[in-house]
Order: C-alpha cells, then sequence, then structure tokens
C-alpha cells in the first residue's frame, strides 16, 4: 500500500472514531450538547410532533422547570417543562411520589411515556410514567424575539426562550401588571403583564405555581413601570395562543 493512501485510510479511521464517540451528542443553537441516541422505542421529536393527539409515546427529555408537588386522591404529581436538543415536551401533572419530585433536579434525564394531549393549543403529556436516566443537560434560553409575530413561533412551544428590548405597556386599568388575568387577584396570585414590540403588544405571564411571589422575577414584575424596557426569559407555554410563563426579567 502506498504512503498516501496509508494515510487517508488513517484519517478516515480517525474521523470514523470520532463520529463513534461524538456521535450520540448534538449541538444545539445556544452551544449546549445534548444525548440524541435514543434508547429501543423512544421517540425522536420529530415523530413525537407528528404523533396524532390521544395516542401513546415515550421520549427521552431532560427537567427544565417544575411546578410544585401536590396530592390529589392521595396521589402525588407535578408538572414539568422538560427538553432535549430538539424540541421540548410538558409533562402535565405527572404522577410522582415527593421523594421522586426531590431527585428530579434541573438536568435530569428522564424516560417518558404517556399520551400526547392538547388543551387550548397546549401539547402535553398526561397520565405519564417516567424512569430517571443517566445524563444531564440544561438548556440555555434560545432568543425568539423576532419569531413573536411569525405564525412559526409555534414551533418553539415549551422550550426555554428569551425575548429582548421589549417595552412594557399599561393594563387595562393604567397599571404596568395584573394580579390575575383580570385584575381581581392579589400577591401571591398568576401575575399577568403587557409589554410590546415593532407596534404589538403582548401579554406575558409570572405563573405562581412556577415562580411564587418569594420569587425575583415576581418581585420584578411588581416593581415594574409602564415605559420600562425589559429582557426576559421564560417557557413558551400555550393557552388559545402564546403565553409566555417568564422566569427572569431584567430592567434595562
Amino acid at each position: 500500500m502506498k504512503r498516501t493512501a496509508k494515510i487517508v485510510l488513517s484519517v478516515m479511521l480517525v474521523a470514523a472514531m470520532a463520529l463513534s464517540v461524538f456521535g450520540c451528542k448534538k449541538a444545539t443553537a445556544d452551544g449546549n450538547s445534548a444525548d440524541t441516541k435514543k434508547g429501543e422505542g423512544v421517540m425522536t421529536y420529530a415523530e413525537y410532533s407528528a404523533a396524532a393527539l390521544d395516542t401513546e409515546v415515550t421520549v427521552e427529555t431532560y427537567i427544565q422547570a417544575k411546578q410544585g408537588w401536590w396530592e390529589n386522591n392521595g396521589v402525588g404529581n407535578a408538572t414539568f417543562y422538560t427538553q432535549d436538543a430538539d424540541g421540548a415536551y410538558f409533562l402535565y401533572n405527572m404522577p410522582c411520589t415527593s421523594e421522586e419530585y426531590d431527585k428530579l433536579d434541573i438536568g435530569t434525564k428522564i424516560k417518558v411515556t404517556g399520551y400526547k394531549s392538547e388543551w387550548s393549543g397546549e401539547v402535553e403529556i398526561v397520565d405519564a410514567t417516567f424512569v430517571i436516566e443517566d445524563g444531564h443537560y440544561v438548556a440555555k434560553p434560545l432568543d425568539i424575539t423576532d419569531k413573536l409575530a411569525s405564525a412559526d413561533l409555534i414551533n418553539y412551544q415549551n422550550m426555554y426562550v428569551s425575548f429582548k428590548g421589549m417595552t412594557v405597556e399599561a393594563a387595562a386599568d393604567g397599571s404596568a401588571f395584573l394580579y390575575s388575568w383580570d385584575g381581581s387577584g392579589s400577591q401571591g396570585d398568576d401575575l399577568y403583564f403587557n409589554v410590546s414590540l415593532n407596534g404589538q403588544t403582548y401579554t406575558f405571564t409570572v405563573e405562581s405555581y412556577l415562580t411564587g411571589s418569594d420569587t425575583a422575577v415576581y418581585k420584578t414584575v411588581e416593581g415594574l413601570k409602564v415605559g420600562d424596557t425589559v429582557d426576559m426569559d421564560g417557557f413558551l407555554y400555550w393557552y388559545e395562543g402564546a403565553n409566555p410563563h417568564i422566569t427572569n426579567v431584567i430592567v434595562k
């Protein structure tokens, strides 16, 4: 064999070895990497998206945020925002014990089997069971500010995202935010506030089950003034249209 052929073969072997080592990782738009090699019977995000409603689905995903644990008829459950390298999965009222809930730290990898469902536009997995797997991934917020007025926005549903340079607009009563959607609530309830970009106004929410009145984001929104410019991070929840659940606000 000629020397040049040996060199080419060596390069090919090195490349193949590199692919075998790194082929189970995928670089994401935010610079992170996450496992993309799926276990037996596990759907890719594309397969999950294509699955019909009310059918059984199995996915591998990573905990990104969790709402409080509670019992319903003696069964513990909680709601989770989760994400992998390709998309996000909202796990609604997933049964788990308080001990299991405590183990599901941010970044924990789980295998979930449940039923794909939809409520007022929000696509979620319900009646789920899960097992904890080896792996860890924490997503960085993906800037989708330029997608707000686009039909493409729904493709980012439930992902951890960011919005930049938006302006706080007045609610119906002239205030910068409301307790509950109609202003009928009090401290501790969800916060609703309006922000605008390029002449269009959007309503964002601080979900009290996710980030309660003792959190920095809740207190920051309570201190907003009409006209403030803000950058925000949160999860792109959907309720009859985009209804982002904001987890971080920076007043510029």
